[in-house]
C-alpha cells in the first residue's frame, strides 16, 4: 500500500502543476460552538468536523474548486475526503453531501469510516473518488504543512493546529489574544486559477470565523 501511495503521490508531483495559497483563520468561535454543542445535546463534535462542514460549503459556494464533477462517480454533491492514518499508511475515505448533513453527522461518519478503514474494511467506493481532501495534523502539534493534491481532485487544503496569538482587537483599539489556525491550499493550476482559489479561501474564512452560518 505504501508503494501505491508513493506511486500516486509521485505521478501528481510530477504532472500536476502545484501551486499554493496560505491562510490565517481564527477560531474562537469555533471553540465555542463546539462547546455549547456537548452542552446542549452532549454529543461529540471535532474542530476538523467543523472545518470538513465549512469547506463543503465554501465547495458549494465556489464549485470550480468542487473537482472532479458529477458523471465521474461522484454523487453529484460535495464531496470530501478526509485524510485517515492506518497501520498499513494513509487512506482518504469520503463523506459524501457535505453540504447538505449536520456536524453531528459528519462526526459519526468520520468515525466510522475511520474505524472501518483501520481495519482495512472499507469498500472501493467509500475511499475512491471524492471532489475534494482535508489532511489535518493540527492535533500533533504541527502549525503548518503541505500537502500533495490527491488527483484527480483539484485541491487539497493541509490544516494546522490553533495558536493563541496576539492579534489587533476587533474594536480597532489594543490587541488581544486570538486562537488563529493555519491552513494551506494546494491547488491544480490546470483545474482552476488564482482567483477562483482565493475567492475559495475567503468563502472558507468566513464560514470559518462564523461558524453558526452553517447550522442556521
Amino acid at each position: 500500500m505504501r508503494k501505491v501511495i508513493a506511486s500516486r503521490l509521485t505521478e501528481s508531483k510530477r504532472d500536476t502543476p502545484h501551486y499554493y495559497l496560505d491562510g490565517s483563520v481564527r477560531i474562537d468561535n469555533l471553540l465555542q460552538l463546539r462547546k455549547e454543542i456537548l452542552n446542549a445535546t452532549g454529543g461529540k463534535v471535532s474542530v476538523n468536523d467543523v472545518v470538513v462542514k465549512c469547506a463543503g460549503m465554501a465547495l458549494r459556494d465556489v464549485g470550480k474548486v468542487n473537482h472532479p464533477s458529477a458523471g465521474g462517480g461522484d454523487s453529484g454533491g460535495v464531496d470530501v475526503s478526509v485524510a485517515v492514518a492506518t497501520p498499513a499508511g494513509l487512506i482518504t475515505p469520503i463523506v459524501k453531501n457535505v453540504e447538505k448533513i449536520g456536524l453531528k453527522a459528519i462526526n459519526s461518519e468520520i468515525a466510522e469510516l475511520a474505524g472501518r478503514a483501520k481495519l482495512n474494511k472499507l469498500k472501493p467506493e467509500e475511499f475512491i473518488g471524492g471532489t475534494f481532501t482535508i489532511s489535518n495534523l493540527g492535533m500533533f502539534g504541527i502549525s503548518e504543512f503541505s500537502a500533495v493534491i490527491n488527483g484527480p481532485q483539484g485541491a487539497i487544503l493541509a490544516v494546522g493546529g490553533g495558536i493563541p496569538t496576539v492579534v489587533g482587537s476587533e474594536g480597532g483599539e489594543g490587541v488581544e489574544v486570538a486562537t488563529m489556525m493555519s491552513v494551506r491550499l494546494s491547488c491544480d493550476r490546470n483545474v482552476f486559477d488564482e482567483e477562483v482559489a482565493g475567492r475559495w479561501m475567503q468563502s472558507f474564512k468566513a464560514y470559518t470565523e462564523n461558524p453558526k452560518s452553517i447550522i442556521l
